[in-house]
């Protein structure tokens, strides 16, 4: 039983920042990969900055720069497992810190973006080609990859600025 001074927050407000971002990032994901789907043929390319940026249609069956080809079905597990984890944990209200709960809003976007893209066509749906002048040629991505990588800064330079365990407070007695 919860102590008398812990409130816990009404489950419809605990999903309701976690959806006002990963909800809109999801679709946003979806839909552009829907519309590369049926619009670009496989390989094909859209220069939109010549020499610079492309909508490339391509896929992706391991993780990102094509590390792990061909794992499909370890990623879409190893990704429903992330899924239901980052959800375990929101649940239970585990997660707290604001930079925290916005980086998980983030990642669930992508991981459930990527996951669905697994299930329905057996491989990740990339398009972003950006040719880099001190690097070349990137490899594509999409509007999920771009979630996952955000939150993954997001949680690095939260953790620069979070209080160390020594340094909170202690619990309320």
């Amino acid at each position: 039983m919860p102590d008398a001074g812990t409130k816990r927050c009404p489950l419809r407000h605990r999903w309701l920042p976690l959806a006002a971002i990963s909800l809109p990032l999801f679709l946003l994901d979806q839909g552009t990969k829907w519309w590369v789907l049926s619009e670009i043929p496989l390989h094909g390319s859209i220069p939109v900055i010549p020499g610079f940026f492309s909508l490339t249609h391509c896929y992706n069956t391991g993780a990102a720069f094509g590390l792990g080809q061909n794992n499909n079905l370890f990623f879409l597990l190893l990704s429903a497992a992330a899924f239901l984890g980052i959800t375990s944990f929101w649940m239970l209200e585990k997660i707290r810190e604001i930079p925290t709960r916005f980086a998980c809003s983030l990642l669930l976007a992508g991981i459930a973006g990527n996951l669905l893209d697994r299930i329905l066509h057996g491989h990740v749906v990339d398009f972003l080609d950006f040719v880099l002048p001190w690097y070349g040629i990137w490899p594509a991505f999409n509007v999920a990859d771009s979630c996952i990588f955000v939150a993954a800064a997001t949680l690095v330079v939260a953790s620069f600025f979070s209080p160390s365990p020594e340094k909170k407070s202690p619990p309320a007695n």
